[in-house]
């Protein structure tokens, strides 16, 4: 009988001992998927236009290009207003990535690259630390031209390496989220 007592406190105690070292800290840390991003729409407003460029992807990596559109000509000598957006449009209703990017500007940059024949872009949004988001720009065009527009989303750039805060994206690093090429024509 004393053995059995003895047994049943010693599984009491270990049974205690377990419960005492479990404890929410074992967690893993919350991981951040990746967007699923099918489509990005770069607005342009500006000399009485709206130009909309639209990248579609819905196939992501499979077999089909994308599908890209420019809704027309930029006008030389003009300053345009630019937004852009990135949206999965795999669900219904499409899921807008745009607004995960803004929340988490602090890990977000978006780069735009074409010829300066083309124009110069300027950041007019910041994240917490005062740095480029780059939803929200401005574009004046230079004189007429031709050339490729790329927009680029990064994922945990470097902000504060040279040249980054004001959009050049040779220092960046990061991920690449998005990124789209769009001819442009501007008269």
């Amino acid at each position: 009988m004393k053995t059995f007592k003895f047994i049943n406190k010693l599984f009491l105690s270990l049974f205690a001992v377990t419960l005492i070292s479990c404890s929410n800290d074992d967690k893993p840390a919350p991981v951040n998927e990746e967007e699923v991003i099918t489509t990005v729409r770069t607005t342009l407003v500006g000399g009485g236009q709206t130009i909309t460029l639209l990248s579609k992807d819905l196939d992501g990596d499979g077999p089909n290009a994308p599908v890209v559109t420019v809704s027309g000509n930029l006008v030389a000598g003009t300053t345009y207003t630019g937004s852009v957006a990135f949206l999965n449009e795999t669900v219904n209703p499409a899921d807008d990535i745009t607004i995960e990017v803004e929340e988490e500007g602090i890990d977000h940059q978006v780069f735009y690259q074409a010829p300066a024949s083309i124009g110069t872009f300027t950041y007019t949004d910041t994240d917490a630390n005062g740095k480029p988001i780059g939803l929200d720009f401005t574009l004046v065009t230079a004189s007429a031209a031709t050339g490729n527009l790329t927009v680029t989303l990064r994922h945990l750039p470097n902000k504060s390496a040279a040249g980054v805060s004001t959009g050049n994206i040779t220092n960046a690093g990061g991920a690449t989220d998005a990124q789209v090429i769009f001819p442009l024509v501007v008269n």
